[in-house]
């Protein structure tokens, strides 16, 4: 049996080679990091979370993605036993101490028996490499990108993705701020005060937007300029240029939130959701942006109880590139312009950290499968994983093919339900019986 080589190990990779070790397979794991940095990582660790320290909605009756939080669980995820062993609290949704997380899912990588870790860059996976996942995500090499569009004989799609900043809690003013979850959602902890919200009267929330216009931006590289953004994660300032109320039906809604000082709802408000497990880190919810350092500094200090803020990490832009999936992979994630090279994560064109890693749980078991001289079975596609899956492989236009989140839109109908709460729910059973089902048919067959 040969062996799997997986290239990359952000959440997909870490994933992958988790779920294919535990399969029975031998693994190496490649990753570039630390002989080789990204433009938007920061440590050499595996699973570095970059963007967010949240894994949105855990509310699997409800949401789609809390779905697929429950199906990943009930696949024996590392990454979401990892989640639920650093979380912190953030309401309704799972955010994670993001050191904790990665270190978490680092040791048990290394611990395990049939996972062999090898650093440096992979530019071309050698040919007598005949099972191999790539899961380099958004941020793959320039090297490694020209070696995959050499073979799929066209180029890969692209888009930017923004990096919220996060801020220091001493520093935030709570004379002015309050604790509060929207409409007081309880949250896995049980708490319903979650969030840090800096409230914006009608003039400083209209200040505060003129002040993202004008705001000094990163420029781009004239190669990077028709690189459009994905939808579900703009930078704020590009948002604010769609209107002048269009954050505050956004990132700065204040729906379901009250000001104790006041006792009203404010024009505006920004929530900070907690980032480390001390609590001692803050993420400014939805601020993702290209302005430049020294006017994120300037403009953020604008906000109500953050004028003496300090930062630990300012915003960011980098671009993201995914595969034209559809075309280019088959349902087992296979290359069809060569079927011994499989992908997972981002650059198959799922967007977020859940579904990244749903994809790599995915790619690792069908790469098991293979090195075991077995046919892979793919989940069904009422459940969220399959939702994905068929997706990105069959689902989606080629033509117009863009990175999407994990929604009900993606499965297939249920008759008899009428919309809205029950029909969510009723879909997210018929899910989770249908997940127990391929669960247990694929234990028999091991």
């Amino acid at each position: 049996m040969g062996l799997v080589h997986i290239i990359g190990g952000g959440l997909a990779g870490s994933e992958a080679a988790w779920q294919a070790a535990q399969a029975g397979a031998s693994v190496v794991l490649h990753e570039m990091r630390p002989l080789r940095m990204t433009e938007a990582h920061q440590t050499g660790g595996l699973a570095e979370l970059v963007c967010s320290n949240s894994l949105r909605s855990d509310d699997w009756e409800n949401n789609a993605v809390g779905l697929l939080h429950e199906e990943m669980r009930r696949a024996g995820s590392l990454i979401m036993a990892a989640a639920d062993a650093s979380k912190v609290p953030a309401g309704g949704a799972l955010a994670v101490d993001r050191e904790a997380f990665s270190h978490n899912i680092e040791s048990q990588i290394r611990a395990h028996s049939r996972i062999r870790i090898e650093s440096g860059e992979v530019i071309a996976p050698p040919a007598e490499w005949d099972n191999v996942v790539i899961a380099t995500g958004p941020l793959t090499s320039a090297a490694l990108s020209q070696t995959i569009r050499a073979l799929t004989g066209e180029e890969s799609l692209a888009f930017f993705d923004a990096i919220a900043p996060i801020v220091e809690r001493d520093f935030i003013d709570m004379n002015v701020a309050w604790l509060q979850s929207r409409y007081d959602k309880q949250g896995p902890g049980g708490g319903t005060a979650d969030y840090i919200n800096c409230p914006m009267t009608q003039e400083q929330y209209r200040g505060f937007v003129a002040a993202l216009l004008s705001g000094e931006k990163t420029e781009f590289h004239d190669w990077e300029k028709s690189t459009p953004y994905f939808e579900g994660c703009l930078p704020i300032e590009v948002m604010a240029a769609r209107g002048l109320d269009t954050l505050r039906f956004g990132p700065m809604k204040p729906v379901g939130l009250r000001n104790p000082m006041t006792g009203q709802r404010p024009h505006a408000v920004v929530q900070l959701r907690q980032d480390n497990a001390l609590g001692t880190l803050w993420n400014m919810v939805g601020f993702q942006t290209k302005l430049k350092h020294g006017e994120q500094v300037r403009i953020f200090r604008t906000i109500p109880a953050l004028e003496n803020a300090r930062f630990a990490r300012l915003g960011g832009i980098h671009r993201n590139t995914f595969l034209n999936s559809p075309r280019l992979l088959d349902p087992e994630l296979r290359l069809k312009a060569n079927p011994n090279w499989r992908f997972a994560g981002q650059i198959t064109g799922v967007e977020g950290y859940v579904e990244s890693a749903a994809i790599g749980l995915l790619t690792g078991r069908f790469a098991a499968a293979q090195a075991h001289g077995m046919p892979a079975a793919s989940p069904p596609p009422v459940t969220a994983l399959g939702a994905l899956l068929a997706h990105i492989t069959t689902g989606a236009d080629a033509k117009t093919f863009q990175p999407m989140n994990v929604n009900y839109g993606l499965f297939p109908p249920l008759a008899g339900v009428e919309r809205g709460r029950d029909k969510k729910k009723a879909m997210a059973q018929r899910a989770l019986a249908a997940l127990e089902e391929w669960l247990g048919h694929r234990a028999a067959a091991e």
